[in-house]
């Protein structure tokens, strides 16, 4: 039974990398959560999906022509293209993740104010959504529908530390999952709840603070880096149009080889910048 599930587990994973939008995976997904969003998991719509697709491939359909100047070769190349919705699904991902942190630091802001002002600490809580709404009047807005869900829990009954828990789970976020670990704790030892709740929104206010500057520090090292990796692409379509019996010893026998070899060296060159400049705390 068990060699049976580790030969299956392959073919239900590789449609998953792929972000391939599986209606009943993600249904199976919202049945473990009970209907509720798990920000680690985003599952593309199937418009998304042929967009990001139909993008890659044709992007690297133009690239590989360019090089080759061969249309099957770069047909055959373009399917490379079906790696660009995993590539979508991370930057939606980590958008949506940030996001909800920023959002996050600005409910903590409020149910400080509200502690401070003698509230307790559940009426902080319900008084902190109504704060949120005023800053997010937009639908669809992560941390009030969070907040929502964390009323309704409360009215059933359901103690605050167990909601904020299923809320770091759901989420996936350091910053989060660290704050409902310090609060379950200060509810059970009777701890400084004002203090914890001040200090926390703080140190999530500083790191969001660094991050955007690590941004803006990088972000001109960035476009720099994509026109490093567009120029070779556009030298190399100038020479073809204004000196093609230059570059015709090319097109053929060993220079195939070299043109694949340094398509690949440029590949790895993306690939070693993306890393470098990929800076999280």
């Amino acid at each position: 039974m068990k060699n049976k599930k580790s030969r299956d587990r392959p073919r239900r994973d590789w449609p998953d990398w792929f972000a391939w939008p599986d209606a009943e995976a993600a249904k199976a997904r919202a049945r473990s959560s009970e209907g509720l969003v798990r920000y680690g998991d985003y599952r593309l719509t199937k418009r998304q999906f042929a967009a990001a697709a139909l993008t890659g491939g044709a992007a690297v359909f133009m690239a590989a022509y360019l090089f080759y100047r061969s249309a099957p070769a770069a047909l055959l190349l373009a399917a490379i293209g079906i790696a660009a919705p995993r590539l979508y699904r991370k930057f939606l991902l980590e958008r949506r993740k940030l996001r909800l942190t920023q959002q996050f630091k600005e409910a903590l802001y409020a149910i400080a104010s509200s502690l401070a002002a003698g509230r307790s600490v559940e009426n902080a809580f319900l008084a902190a959504q109504e704060d949120l709404k005023l800053l997010y009047p937009g639908p669809g807005t992560e941390i009030l529908a969070e907040f929502e869900i964390l009323a309704a829990r409360m009215g059933y009954g359901e103690p605050l530390e167990f909601a904020l828990a299923d809320l770091s789970k759901r989420a996936e976020i350091e910053d989060i999952a660290q704050f409902a670990d310090v609060f379950a704790t200060c509810k059970r030892s009777g701890g400084d709840m004002v203090d914890v709740i001040r200090r926390t929104s703080q140190m999530i206010g500083e790191k969001l603070e660094v991050q955007q500057e690590i941004s803006v520090m990088i972000a001109q090292k960035r476009f720099e880096s994509r026109i490093m990796m567009a120029v070779p692409f556009v030298f190399l379509a100038f020479l073809s149009l204004a000196a093609p019996e230059y570059m015709k010893p090319l097109y053929s026998g060993a220079g195939y080889v070299l043109l694949t070899g340094a398509l690949l060296a440029l590949g790895l060159c993306y690939a070693l910048m993306s890393k470098i400049m990929n800076i999280r705390l």
